[in-house]
């Protein structure tokens, strides 16, 4: 039956796009001053960059490229089949803060202002603050197991220490991170309780928690770039006085992305559509069971979207 659709009833069979389909698709006309760029996997882990117009919303008429892979001379060399009198229109574009991706976009559309994903930074910092976490979290998997080995040397039944929450302090650990992830006014009760245990037997946790949100409410409470830069300026100073190995890394990426990233308090612009885009790829992929046919998969994609 899809057999049936696909080579005499959906129109694939005439696809000008059809030849070259599995490894770049153009779409010129969709091209606009705002654009997002951003990497997705389409099936068994094979990437493709694809590059969308802020404007159609996610709709008809996101799609610009999608172009096999993420090696950036290929990608250029596509994008640049594009008019170079409609790649000057673009003002902006989005993007994460692989180099890449900045290569891609400093070439290709030279009069663009690059803006560095305010969400990719804060993720950077909550992924520093979930090492911290479980590093403790396996420190508490080794007291316990030193107390259980005693117990039975000393041939004394274990008993491990149960906090007032109900949880022991291994149990504390692995669903603390939810709370970590969220701020402290979204907590529920349980997760508020879970919090606070945790910053108190660990207080580490409670600084680097600390600096992960001081982080995100620059993006949130910033409205200049000036007043964002100095803020940063600050907030790396904490992590270097903090001692974290893992959020002095963060601190060195957004220092050598610095000029992108603040960018972002221009027009707060964000790649969230792209990683819209990027669900919806993942839903309708879903849908279908996976991808069987790369290219006809291409083809009702650009349908809907392109």
């Amino acid at each position: 039956m899809l057999r049936q659709y696909r080579d005499f009833q959906s129109g694939f069979k005439n696809w000008d796009q059809k030849v070259h389909a599995k490894k770049w698709l153009l779409f010129p006309e969709n091209i606009g001053s705002q654009l997002s760029i951003d990497e997705t996997s389409l099936s068994r882990g094979e990437l493709y960059t694809i590059l969308t117009n802020k404007a159609a919303k996610g709709g008809r008429g996101s799609i610009v490229a999608i172009v096999a892979g993420t090696k950036a001379e290929a990608i250029i060399e596509i994008i640049r089949k594009i008019p170079e009198s409609q790649r000057k229109k673009v003002t902006e574009i989005t993007l994460d803060m692989a180099g890449s991706m900045s290569m891609i976009a400093k070439r290709c559309f030279p009069r663009a202002t690059r803006v560095t994903d305010r969400f990719h930074v804060q993720q950077l910092a909550t992924e520093a603050l979930q090492e911290i976490r479980i590093k403790y979290r396996w420190e508490a998997l080794d007291e316990e197991n030193d107390a259980i080995e005693q117990a039975k040397a000393s041939q004394a039944v274990y008993e491990p220490q149960v906090l007032s929450n109900g949880d022991t302090v291994k149990q504390l650990m692995a669903p603390s991170r939810y709370a970590l992830y969220k701020k402290p006014n979204t907590w529920t009760p349980s997760q508020k309780e879970r919090a606070e245990l945790v910053f108190e037997r660990f207080p580490d946790l409670k600084k680097a928690y600390d600096l992960a949100q001081e982080l995100s409410n620059i993006f949130t409470n910033t409205t200049e770039k000036i007043y964002g830069l100095t803020r940063l300026a600050k907030w790396h100073e904490k992590v270097r006085q903090s001692g974290f190995k893992s959020f002095n890394t963060v601190a060195r990426s957004i220092e050598n992305h610095y000029k992108t990233i603040v960018n972002y308090f221009d027009n707060r612009s964000t790649n969230a559509s792209a990683e819209s885009f990027n669900a919806k790829i993942k839903a309708f992929r879903s849908q279908f069971r996976g991808v069987q046919n790369v290219e006809f998969f291409l083809y009702r994609l650009t349908q809907l979207y392109a």
